[in-house]
């Protein structure tokens, strides 16, 4: 199974995630909902998740943050970036994100998302 770690302020996107992903056989191994919170549960994954979903526009911390500080933990981390922002397209990309979703998604866009993502070999960020 795939293991999915999610970083998202929005309770109810929080479970829209859990529900389409749970549907794809996918596993939510955990939600933040900030970007500092993000990189403490990352730091503590025993087991690091496959693929990580960030939002961009989060408390406290962003996602662009978030992404930098977790490909140091982890530099062959795969992150996708969820945003309806479309101008950090980019930005993400050129700090390492794997992936973009234009927010709203559907659920078929959000699983071929990650099944492309999952067909790329590991990054190695350094």
């Amino acid at each position: 199974m795939i293991d999915i770690f999610i970083a998202e302020d929005d309770r109810d996107l929080q479970r829209l995630y859990e529900l389409l992903l749970d549907m794809s056989g996918f596993h939510v191994v955990g939600f933040a909902s900030n970007g500092d919170e993000a990189i403490e549960m990352f730091k503590k994954f025993q087991e690091k998740p496959d693929i990580i979903i960030l939002d961009y526009r989060m408390p406290i911390k962003n996602g662009i943050d978030a992404l930098k500080a977790i490909l140091e933990i982890d530099g062959s981390t795969r992150v996708i970036f969820a945003s309806a922002d479309r101008t950090i397209k980019e930005i993400v990309y050129l700090n390492g994100a794997m992936g973009f979703l234009d927010k709203p998604f559907t659920h078929k866009k959000l699983v071929s998302t990650l099944k492309n993502i999952l067909d790329i070999p590991k990054p190695i960020h350094m």
